[in-house]
């Protein structure tokens, strides 16, 4: 469950399951856009979780940079 739980852009974005696997392998850019979401959901996870129990600082930064990473990677399949 950890593993789908915390960072499944096909999930999240079924949509544009097709386009996300093309812009990863075609993109560097989106590629890694994917792979910083990707680490930041799985550290938020692990504070939602109380894996990690970080400041609630921290804890809010991390949310919002989740949020701008998945806006831009959102941008980027809409103009795909």
């Amino acid at each position: 469950m950890f593993g789908d739980h915390h960072s499944d852009l096909a999930a999240e974005f079924p949509e544009f399951k097709d386009k996300i696997h093309h812009l990863k392998s075609s993109s560097a850019h989106f590629s890694k856009l994917v792979s910083e979401y990707e680490a930041v959901a799985k550290e938020v996870y692990r504070i939602e979780e109380q894996i990690e129990t970080p400041s609630d600082a921290y804890t809010e930064n991390k949310k919002k940079q989740r949020l701008a990473l998945k806006d831009q990677i959102y941008a980027m399949l809409k103009k795909a």
